[in-house]
This record gives structure tokens, C-alpha cells and sequence, in this order.
């Protein structure tokens, strides 16, 4: 397949004289000089006067290496937007690239327009200096606290994706994307490139990838800056771009290529664009980007002590790292400084020259400003159909077996037709795996590539598509980040073993949403990113022990209780009330666990909607205290937990006469938590009238038995809190082989209980004999036949 390239009708905005050019030069001289202050300086923040020990900053922090290459880039998408209209988001990729858009921000007056106490002033401007990487400032990452910013940069490799993700239904927005060359050694970069093949001119927005190669990372060469040119055009044109190089050192000579450049790139996205929207072509074109070539602490020192600077590694943060207590590096700092010419710059209050003021865009056209940065403020609200519709019937609970995930999806399948601009669905080719397959019905896949005839039967492809599958967990997840970023909704499918895959994005993102949830009253609330968790840990009897890690829980319970929820509901009905309530939420990373295979329905639809509401409840129908002080609580987490310690439930009844049993089961995990600790804890009050304040609760958990004592540790019954979850024990087990090796099954529940009731003790004896002797028979019938017995397999409650 020939990728397509439009004829490209070159704008008739004529380049930039040399007027414009030295203009543009200047703004830029301001842009370094503002990054490389903020790294350096406490006061004297214009020097007015000559640098003396105690204007710098005690504790010298920030990166200084990528920055006048990102500067340079800003100044030139600048002339473009004013030229065009354009409306662009910038996304820094390189780690640690702030200065240069604080810089970029601050001159564009946005800065100063959020946070008044640092004004375009002298005064405001030394705050500004001040307050960069500094104890009750602000970090050297792209962090929320910088307007226009989505994407923080604190851990490398996501920029590509995030700003795709941005673009997606946003026909008429570009985002300028700057990736660091040093992030594109990591895989999450290596694997997003591939994001063009999944982007429709006609309905989304463009990308223009600007690869900075400035050669070094943080002490070595850079790969792609150390292989020839034509096998690094190779490598990009494979990717299915159009690359443009702009190489060089000298200012003028790269401003010149630089602008011709852009041009030239935004020419073709305009005829990309107008081919597609216009005349209907939807071949996957080749979209343009650029490899700047730039040294690495372009402008700053060369040479200091001796050692080599501008264009090596030792630019990467702090140049001149002794400036306070080295006088001869005093002078080269302030050399560096002065050769940016702020009198020029800077009129005699500290604000801008006119002249750079006229420089940038106006009002939301500036990129600092851009509302898509801040997507609450564009965000609409789902149009929902009434989950209720899409119940099971349940006459009798644990009497049925149905998909919970293939529920779920008729109900996503109805989400998405009534929002087919501002939702879609992630999942790394697993959509039919996980049940979800009744959203082909309103939508396919994206498919901007290749198709053959054998797809149409079953392969669900289309350039309109809603349904975004690549098997990269990392690229989805930061397509959806950077949609929810951006105002707008989607969910998140993937296996339970592999969601570990983005644990660090998860992290990020919730970083992310704490400190703008929580510190920044001007960050509008943004859709929630919302993630299910399925093909779950205890049904991994074909793949096996890889497969077995019901571990993510950890990782997100131990975020912010402020921006953090964790759902696992028991069936069907409890998942259709969860994620709608999960739908419909802002400012939180939503995790729900649920299972595909079919599974027990235990509550109608009315009693899970009350059930799920409380978060936490008694199931009188598995109960045998009512109303009396229980002899043991029985109490779950988790779909098959919540079936294995049923059937316990069961056993005992039938053969411990008389035992009173109290059933809880828990929907939202962090109602475990005391409600001093998380805005879903139950006070202790409450936590103690359920699991009393004296008697033995077997807890039955889904994942790690350590997650609940973490929990409930501060809880009054914390010693009589006994948990089983899972153990790291498995293999290619049958699911009820597995459950017994990790101790959740019935049978073993069963002991524990006759264990820890003190009236068990010895007239329980024969019945844990009998239990033993299940174990060893149900293990004994797994390994013989490969298959549980038909009385676990169908077991359903008797009353």
C-alpha cells in the first residue's frame, strides 16, 4: 500500500522578512533569558546591577539543556498562529522541560494573568525567578500548576501519545508536540509513532511531531542523534511520516529554515485536511514532522573549567554549577546572561518591549491560553440512557450465570451512539475477548490503515470508528489521558494481568488530578479516566501463573484518597450501577474489576443500585445472625470471593446447626478505610456495628490479603480481621484448583471459620475431616479430567 500525499498549495503568507526575523530572534533572546534566570537567580532578577554571590539561588535545580530548542520551536509556531488563526497546543516532551514554557507563558502575559503576584514586572518577574524549583514553588516538570500544559514530562515517553489523544474529535485543533530524542529511546514513545495510523482527517485534529535531536541525555549520546541521517529519514518514513529536517547552530540560518519549514508543514496538513473533509479521501496520508538538530544548551557557556558545555551532556541541567562561590564562573554566568540583552528586552518597570508583546497571539490563540489545556472548561456532559434498561432479572440470587463485562457492553454500546463526538472505548485487542462486543453495533474499530477484503467478515474496521485497539497498553492509555485531559470521555478495557503495563501512567495521571483537583481553583474539573479491570486473576486456568497478578489494586490504593475509587462489584446488575455512577464523575481515576466469564447473579437490579450507593452491605438472604449479635463474619471483595465465600456460607449452615453467620459484602473498597482517612471510610461506628468489635471475620479478597490489613488496620477488630486472597500460587490450574491452592475456596474458608469460632472448636472436628477430604478430592478430579466437577462448575445457592 502507497501512502498518499496531497498536492500542496503553498500558503500565500509570505515568509518572514528580516524585520520579522529579528523580531522573532529577540522574543527568543527573552525566552532563554527568562529559563535560564529561573534556574539561576533570586534577585536582581533584570541585572540592573552586577552580579554579586547572593542574587543566585542557594540550591542550583532545573534543566537548562533542552530549553532553547523548545523556545526556539514556540517563537515559531507563534508566527503561525497569528498568521493562520490556528488553534495549537504545545506538548514538551523532553524530561524536565519547563523553563522553556514558564518562559514562554510568562511573556505571553498568561502567567502573570493565573498568578498576579508574579506580574510582568521587575518585582513579579524576581517572584517568577524565585519560585522555579523551590521549596513552596513550583516543579521543573510541565506540572498543572503551568498554564497550557497537559502533560507533565516527570517520566518520559508519553508526549506522542497524549497529544493524539488531545486531537481525536478535535477537528480544528493541532498539537505541536516536541519529543525529546533521549525520550525516544523509551519504549511507550517507540510504539505511540504509530498513532497516525489511527487518525481521520475529516473528523479529528492533526499532530506535528517535532523530534529534537540536541544529542545527549542526561551523561551519553542520544541514539537517534548518533545514526546517519538517511537511516533515521528511514526509520521515520517507515512510520509513515513525511520528515523535514532543520539542522544547525547558527541563529539566523535556522530561523530562516525553521520558518520555511513550518510552512511547509502546515501547508500540508491544510491539504490533508481539505482533500479529506472536501473531496472525501480517506487514504492514510503521510503526515509531516520535523527533526530539529539543535546543540544541546544552544546559547549558553561553551566552554566552563575547561570542559566542554553548549552541544554535550554537561549542558543537560545546571551548566555553571558554582557560580555563588567561584568567581571566575560568577562572570561566565553573568556573561551568558547579559549576552541576551534584557535591557532590549525588558522596558524600565520589568514588563516586555512592546515589540515582543505584539509577538504573540491574542487571547485563546495563545498556547499558554489554549482552553483544550484546560479541558474541564470545554467539557460536556455524557448524554446517558437510563442503565436500568439493561438490567438482568434475577428472581432468585445466585440461581443464574451471566457475563457481567457482555452486560456492560450493551450498555456501552448506548453510550457511545448517543455520544458519538466526545466518547470512545480503549482496549488493546480485546474488545470481543472482554464481551464488549455489542458496541460494534453503533461503531468499528479506527482503522486508518490497510484493510482486505477478508476483514469485512468480523474484522470491525473503519476509518470512523469509535473503538481504539492497538496492542500497546501504554499508547492507550495515553490516547485516553489525553482525551480526558482535553474535556472529553472514555473507558478503559484491559486484562487484569497486563493493566501492570501502565502503572507508572496511572501514577503520573493521578499525581496529575491530585494537584489540580486539590491547589488549582483555575483547572476546571475534567472527566474521570475510568478503567476496567477484567479477565481477571482466578479465571486464568489456561493462561497460567504469568497471567495471575491481581496486584494494580495496590499500586492505586496507594494515591490520594482525594482522586482514587475502586470498585468490585459482584455481578452484573452492581456493574451496570457502578459504571454509570463512574461515567458520569470528574477528577477521579475510576478502577472497577469485573470478570467476562459468566459469573452468579445475586442482587435484582433494585437492591445492587441500593447496594452499590452504600458501597458496603449485610446480604440478609446469605445471613443467619437477623438481627442478633453474630458468631463469625463472612465478608468478600470480588466476584468469585463473593461465590467461594457464599458456598462456605452454605456449608456451614447445613453442617454446623445453629452457627449464626453475618454475610458482608463490599462494592467500594475504601469503605473499609475510616472516614478520617478517605471520603468513602466508614466511621468507625459504622465499621464496627457490621464486623463487630469482637468477633472472628473471614474476609474473602480478590487480590492480596495484605491490601485489607493495609486498609482496616487502625480498625478495633483489626486482630480478628482474617483475610484470604491471593497467594502467588498457580499454574495451569482449573478455577476451582486455583482458588483451593490460594486458600479463597470454600472448603478452606469453611475451616477457618470452624477455626475461629470457639464454640466449633471440637464439635466442628468432623466436619473439617470432611472438608480436608474435599480438597483432596476436587484436586484429585482436576488433575485426572482437566476440568472442575459438574457440582462446582453449577453450583448455585439453596436456601
Amino acid at each position: 500500500m502507497t501512502l498518499s500525499q496531497p498536492p500542496v498549495q503553498v500558503t500565500q503568507d509570505p515568509p518572514p522578512g528580516d524585520e520579522e526575523l529579528q523580531a522573532m530572534h529577540a522574543y527568543w533572546r527573552a525566552c532563554n533569558y527568562l529559563a535560564a534566570g529561573m534556574i539561576y537567580l533570586r534577585a536582581n532578577p533584570l541585572l540592573r546591577e552586577p552580579l554579586q554571590a547572593d542574587h543566585f539561588k542557594r540550591r542550583l535545580l532545573g534543566h537548562w539543556g533542552s530549553d532553547p530548542g523548545q523556545s526556539f520551536t514556540l517563537v515559531h509556531l507563534n508566527r503561525l498562529i497569528r498568521q493562520r488563526d490556528l488553534n495549537v497546543m504545545f506538548i514538551s516532551g523532553p524530561g524536565h522541560g519547563a523553563p522553556a514554557t514558564l518562559a514562554h507563558a510568562y511573556l505571553e502575559g498568561r502567567y502573570s494573568e493565573i498568578y498576579p503576584d508574579r506580574g510582568q514586572d521587575e518585582a513579579g518577574m524576581q517572584r517568577f525567578f524565585r519560585l522555579f524549583s523551590f521549596p513552596g514553588g513550583i516543579g521543573s516538570h510541565c506540572t498543572p500548576e503551568t498554564p497550557g500544559s497537559i502533560h507533565e514530562g516527570g517520566e518520559l515517553g508519553y508526549s506522542l501519545s497524549h497529544g493524539y489523544g488531545a486531537v481525536f474529535d478535535n477537528p480544528d485543533l493541532v498539537a505541536a508536540v516536541m519529543v525529546g530524542d533521549g525520550e525516544a529511546e523509551t519504549g511507550p514513545l517507540a510504539t505511540s509513532w504509530h498513532s497516525n495510523k489511527f487518525l481521520n482527517p475529516v473528523r479529528d485534529g492533526a499532530v506535528l511531531p517535532i523530534l529534537h535531536l540536541n544529542g545527549y541525555k542526561i551523561a551519553n549520546p542520544t541514539i537517534l542523534a548518533r545514526i546517519p541521517r538517511e537511516e533515521l529519514e528511514a526509520l521515520l518514513t517507515g512510520y509513515g511520516h513525511r520528515p523535514y529536517f532543520v539542522e544547525g547552530d547558527e541563529p539566523q540560518a535556522m530561523h530562516r529554515a525553521m520558518a520555511a519549514t513550518m510552512d511547509r508543514c502546515f501547508d500540508e496538513i491544510a491539504a490533508i485536511q481539505r482533500r479529506a473533509r472536501e473531496e472525501g479521501n480517506l487514504e492514510r496520508p503521510r503526515w509531516p514532522m520535523i527533526v530539529l538538530r539543535s546543540p544541546k544548551g544552544w546559547t549558553g557557556p561553551r566552554m566552563v573549567d575547561g570542559h566542554r558545555v553548549e552541544g554535550y551532556w554537561r549542558a543537560h541541567q545546571v551548566p555553571v554549577a558554582d557560580p555563588a562561590s567561584n568567581p571566575a564562573n560568577l562572570k561566565v554566568v553573568e556573561n551568558w546572561l547579559r549576552s541576551y540583552g534584557p535591557e532590549e528586552l525588558f522596558d524600565e518597570k520589568g514588563a516586555p518591549m512592546p515589540f515582543l508583546r505584539a509577538l504573540a497571539p491574542e487571547g485563546d490563540r495563545r498556547i499558554s491560553a489554549n482552553p483544550h489545556a484546560n479541558g474541564g472548561l470545554l467539557c460536556k456532559a455524557l448524554d446517558m440512557p437510563d442503565f436500568r434498561d439493561y438490567a438482568v432479572q434475577v428472581k432468585a440470587p445466585a440461581a443464574t450465570y451471566v457475563s457481567p463485562t457482555a452486560v456492560l457492553g450493551t450498555f456501552l454500546r448506548d453510550v457511545m451512539a448517543r455520544n458519538m463526538n466526545n466518547f470512545r472505548l480503549f482496549g488493546p485487542d480485546e474488545t470481543a475477548s472482554n464481551k464488549l462486543t455489542a458496541v460494534y453495533e453503533v461503531s468499528p474499530k479506527t482503522w486508518m490503515a490497510e484493510t482486505l477484503p477478508v476483514d469485512e467478515d468480523g474484522g470491525e474496521l473503519a476509518h470512523d470508528g469509535r473503538v481504539m485497539e492497538m496492542l500497546s497498553e501504554h499508547t492507550l492509555e495515553g490516547w485516553l489521558e489525553g482525551y480526558v485531559l482535553t474535556g472529553r470521555h472514555g473507558f478503559f478495557a484491559t486484562y487484569e494481568a497486563f493493566v501492570h503495563v501502565i502503572d507508572s501512567m496511572f501514577n503520573q495521571h493521578a499525581k496529575w488530578l491530585e494537584k489540580a483537583k486539590l491547589e488549582l481553583s483555575w483547572r476546571a474539573p475534567i472527566p474521570s479516566l475510568n478503567l476496567l479491570i477484567t479477565s481477571l486473576v482466578w479465571r486464568q486456568d489456561h493462561n497460567g501463573f504469568t497471567h495471575q497478578d491481581p496486584g494494580f489494586l495496590d499500586v492505586v490504593c496507594n494515591k490520594s484518597p482525594e482522586v482514587v475509587r475502586v470498585y468490585l462489584p459482584p455481578d452484573a446488575n452492581c456493574l451496570l450501577s457502578v459504571a454509570d455512577h463512574c461515567l458520569r464523575t470528574r477528577d477521579y481515576v475510576n478502577v472497577i474489576v469485573a470478570d467476562k466469564q459468566p459469573h452468579l447473579q445475586y442482587l435484582d437490579l433494585d437492591s445492587a443500585i441500593k447496594h452499590c450507593t452504600k458501597g458496603i452491605g449485610i446480604w440478609e438472604w446469605a445471613s443467619t445472625d437477623h438481627g442478633s449479635e453474630p458468631d463469625v463474619v463472612i465478608a468478600c471483595a470480588g466476584d468469585v470471593a463473593t461465590m467461594e465465600a457464599l458456598a462456605a456460607v452454605q456449608i456451614l449452615k447445613e453442617r454446623c446447626e445453629g452457627l449464626k453467620i453475618r454475610f458482608v459484602n463490599v462494592v467500594d473498597l475504601f469503605r473499609l478505610m475510616p472516614d478520617t482517612d478517605h471520603p468513602h471510610g466508614l466511621s468507625d461506628r459504622d465499621f464496627d456495628s457490621l464486623f463487630t468489635t469482637d468477633k472472628p471475620v473471614i474476609f474473602n479478597f480478590h487480590s492480596y490479603a495484605t491490601l485489607v490489613h493495609k486498609l482496616t488496620y487502625r480498625r478495633r477488630n483489626h486482630e480478628n480481621i482474617h483475610v484470604h486472597g491471593y497467594q502467588e500460587k498457580g499454574s495451569i490450574n482449573t478455577p476451582f484448583e486455583l482458588a483451593m491452592l490460594n486458600q479463597i475456596d470454600r472448603f478452606h474458608l469453611a475451616i477457618d471459620a470452624i477455626d475461629r469460632v470457639p464454640a466449633l472448636q471440637s464439635r466442628g472436628a468432623h466436619v473439617k475431616e470432611w472438608l480436608r477430604d474435599q480438597i483432596i478430592v476436587h484436586t484429585d478430579h482436576a488433575h485426572a479430567e482437566g476440568i472442575d466437577r459438574d457440582d462446582i462448575r453449577d453450583w448455585t445457592w439453596s436456601t
